[in-house]
């Protein structure tokens, strides 16, 4: 496996405990549907929760949410939507972001940025 993609792992992986340790329940974790993925489908108090996992090793490229682009946040609104519909959920929901710097271990930052974004109105 690349290192990119392992240090991707390691950050999703870090960011699910993070959200469970604060009373989170994970539903899925990297759910698909076609070519539609979610980091993250999380639930807490009665709220579904999407979060967009970014971990860089560094920010010489930028911050990890920066990453988290119009057409990103488009294509995670459209997963949300094929989700809802598939499991019949009727729910509010929030798109939060974790942003993660360093190799996805516990020496490295984490940010949870709630209310990272809005769907946009097509």
């Amino acid at each position: 496996m690349a290192s990119h993609n392992d240090t991707g792992r390691k950050g999703e992986q870090r960011a699910a405990d993070y959200l469970e340790a604060q009373g989170y329940t994970i539903r899925h974790r990297n759910w698909r549907c076609g070519r539609k993925e979610l980091d993250i489908v999380a639930e807490k108090e009665g709220r579904l929760v999407i979060v967009e996992v970014k971990t860089r090793k560094n920010a010489d490229f930028g911050s990890p949410e920066e990453a988290v682009t119009p057409m990103k946040i488009r294509r995670i609104v459209a997963a949300t939507d094929a989700y809802l519909r598939q499991y019949g959920i009727d729910a509010p929901v929030r798109f939060d972001v974790i942003a993660v710097t360093g190799d996805g271990t516990e020496d490295g930052s984490l940010e949870h940025i709630e209310h990272a974004f809005y769907p946009p109105l097509w």
